[in-house]
This record gives C-alpha cells, sequence and structure tokens, in this order.
C-alpha cells in the first residue's frame, strides 16, 4: 500500500516558472506512465526482481527511451533539461531500480551510435531506442569497480573475428539484455589497451548469474562469464584499444543525471512524511504543529532546492559543450548526499511506518547507497572534480 503524499510546489517541476510548454508535456507524460504502468505492479516486480520486456516497449512507444539520442536512429532530439524532467518524473515511483532496469541502455548507446559498425547500427540501435531491445554496459569486473583501466576480460583476434574470454560483475540489466556493450583488453596493461564490443545476449559461450541485492529489487543485477565467445569483427566499437575514451565520454551524462534522479527520490520523501506529518496525531496535535518536526522539512528543502538549481545550469553547459567534469562529479556527490539525508530525516517523521516495506522512503533508504557507489564512487568523484576543478596540476 502506498502512502499518501503532500504536494509541494517547490518540488513539482508542473508549478517551476521556467518551464517550457515542451518541458511539461514531457514530464506529465513520464508521470502518466508511473501512475498507470508502474505503481500499479510494483511491488510485485520487487518481489519478481526484474522488470517485464513489456514495459520497456510500453515506454519506447511513449518516446520515453529515445529521448536525447541521434534521429537518424529512431531517437527523438531533445536537450538535456527535457531528460533530467523524465529522470525526475520516473523518479516518482520511489524505487530506483524502474529507472536503473528501464533505461539501462542508455549508457550503452552513445558508444554504438557514435562508432558502432554498420551492421550494429541498422541492427540494434532503433530496436534499443524504441524499447524492443534490452541493452547493458559491461565494464565491472571483481578485480576493480572504478578502475576501468586495470579490467582484464580480454579479446583475441581470432580466424573471422575475435575470441571473449573473462567476467563481469553488478551488470544491469545483465540477465535480460539482448544486447551487451563488453569492455575488454586487447591490448597492454592500462587505460590504452580497452577496446568495446557489441555481443549478443545469448551468444554461445556466455553464462549468467543472477545476483542479490539491498535494494533496486526490481532491476536485475548479474555476473556475467564468456567462455570462448566468438564475435564476428565487425562486433568491435570504435578503434581498436582506443575503447576508454568512449566510456568516459558516457559518464558526464550518466552523472548528471544520476544527480537528477537522486534529488528527485529525495522529493518523493520529503512529500510522503511531510503528508504523514499532517495527518499524524501526536501528543493532541498534529506531528507538523511541533516546531521540530516542522525545521525538519525546511532542513530538507534547504539540502534539495540549491542541488535543483545547480542541476538546471549544468545541464544547460551540458547543451553547450562547456560542462565540466569536475562539477558534474561535485553535484553528484552532493544530490547523492542530500539524498541519504532526506531520506533519514523523513523514516525519523514516518516512524515506525518508514520501517515498513509499504513506505516508499524505505525503499529510497535503502537505495541511497547504491546511488553513492554507481557511475562513480564518491571519493572518485572527490578526486575528479580536484584535477578538473584546478586543485591540484
Amino acid at each position: 500500500m502506498e502512502l499518501p503524499r503532500q504536494s509541494l510546489a517547490a518540488l513539482d517541476p508542473l508549478q517551476w516558472s521556467d518551464q517550457t510548454d515542451e518541458h511539461r508535456a514531457i514530464y506529465k507524460s513520464s508521470l502518466r506512465f508511473v501512475e498507470q504502468s508502474i505503481k500499479p505492479n510494483l511491488d510485485r516486480w520487487e518481489r519478481e526482481g526484474m522488470l517485464p520486456k513489456e514495459l520497456h516497449r510500453e515506454a519506447g512507444a511513449l518516446g520515453l527511451t529515445s529521448l536525447g539520442f541521434p534521429e537518424a536512429f529512431g531517437g527523438t532530439p531533445a536537450d538535456s533539461w527535457s531528460r533530467a524532467l523524465v529522470t525526475w518524473g520516473l523518479s516518482q515511483a520511489g524505487a530506483g531500480g524502474v529507472i536503473a532496469g528501464l533505461m539501462s541502455h542508455s549508457i550503452m548507446v552513445w558508444p554504438l551510435a557514435v562508432a558502432g559498425s554498420t551492421r550494429i547500427q541498422s541492427e540494434f540501435l532503433p530496436r534499443l531506442l524504441a524499447g524492443e531491445l534490452i541493452g547493458s554496459l559491461c565494464i565491472t569486473e571483481a578485480s576493480g569497480g572504478s578502475d576501468v583501466a586495470a579490467l582484464q576480460t580480454r579479446a583475441v583476434a581470432t580466424e573471422g573475428g575475435w575470441a571473449l574470454n573473462g567476467s563481469k560483475i553488478y551488470i544491469t540489466s545483465g540477465m535480460r539484455a539482448d544486447l551487451l556493450l563488453v569492455a575488454a583488453r586487447t591490448g597492454m596493461r592500462g587505460s590504452q589497451g580497452i577496446s568495446l564490443f557489441a555481443v549478443p545476449g545469448d551468444a554461445q559461450g556466455i553464462s549468467k548469474h543472477a545476483l542479490e541485492k539491498t535494494g533496486w529489487l526490481c532491476s536485475d543485477t548479474a555476473a556475467l562469464f564468456f567462455d570462448n565467445v566468438f564475435l564476428p569483427h565487425d562486433a568491435l566499437v570504435g578503434e581498436l584499444h582506443r575503447g576508454f575514451p568512449l566510456v568516459m565520454q558516457n559518464f558526464n551524462a550518466e552523472r548528471l543525471l544520476m544527480a537528477v534522479q537522486a534529488l528527485a527520490m529525495a522529493s518523493v520523501c520529503v512529500e510522503e512524511s511531510l503528508s504523514w506529518a499532517w495527518s499524524r496525531q501526536s501528543f493532541g496535535q498534529s506531528l507538523i504543529q511541533h516546531q521540530a518536526i516542522r525545521h525538519k522539512f525546511s532542513k530538507m528543502l534547504q539540502s534539495i532546492l540549491p542541488c535543483v538549481h545547480w542541476a538546471r545550469r549544468l545541464c544547460e553547459a551540458m547543451d553547450q559543450g562547456r560542462a565540466n567534469a569536475g562539477e558534474i562529479a561535485l553535484l553528484k556527490n552532493a544530490a547523492t548526499r542530500c539524498m541519504r539525508d532526506v531520506a533519514d530525516e523523513a523514516i525519523q517523521v514516518l516512524g515506525g511506518q518508514g520501517f515498513m516495506r509499504s513506505s516508499a522512503s524505505e525503499r529510497i533508504y535503502r537505495e541511497v547507497k547504491v546511488m553513492m557507489i554507481g557511475g562513480g564512487a564518491d571519493e572518485i568523484m572527490h578526486e575528479l572534480a580536484c584535477r578538473q576543478l584546478g586543485v591540484m596540476p
């Protein structure tokens, strides 16, 4: 059972004065999708541990999975703020696993669009953007998470193509993916010897193992094993040994949208706990009438609203080609810490109800840590900021 929410204009994109009609239409579309197709089924999907493929097709039919991607491949041109509003809208389900699973293709499409072979682009890209296929980016290995340059999965040239051997772990949509974008070593140690390969999810030699997690329960996560998987020559994405820059180009957009997601999740916690504070009686009056409780909400808004404006500015900078990777890293850290602190305060307001699985705030509280780790851990983000913003030479 979903708890009611007390809507606040400060946290509602439809009531922000600087939104265009197009922005409002995009946001309304994502909200309707959440209310009609996601919320009624969310508890079941969380228990089952994955999203149905039909949900991807429905999102594709609404244009949610193709927004902001190249028109030549079936995408719909859009600015970064439009994509951010879709993320904010989908976040109103109060389940990060929905975004992680439904949008897992979004972090692997760009390398294919920029550098994929003609066959890969024509065979897979339009169907990925239409939600007909599910895509997954396969970078992380058990030997090193944030240290991408240390990966050990290897692709060796063989007669007629490549032989892929190794493993990946913590792969979002790894169990369901129709196409995997796999980073593998093809040359020397370090970042200069990494290449990218487009690998069918059902290729012979791939085995998969589902992983159990604290949060994002409706998003399947897998360990993947590649045992002499044969790939044709044109499975190589981009130039040989030049896969690392293609991966790195993805990270700015991913981290910016993760920051927006964290802020939107924080807003869900505020509105749910505020409804409770208005309706719950304590010592002869509603919780909201106690100054100590009111001030909790003031502090929550104080942490969310500046980050929202920061995200909006960085979206504009991204579209103008002048976004600084270090500043995006700092926003991601600030937004995920905001999500953590707000979720904690919301559950404090909710009391025992906040400890129940019927509370969105409870689910969001469990998902805080993956947001602080995924897309680049908090510590890595600080180091990146130091290098990109001139703290160190």
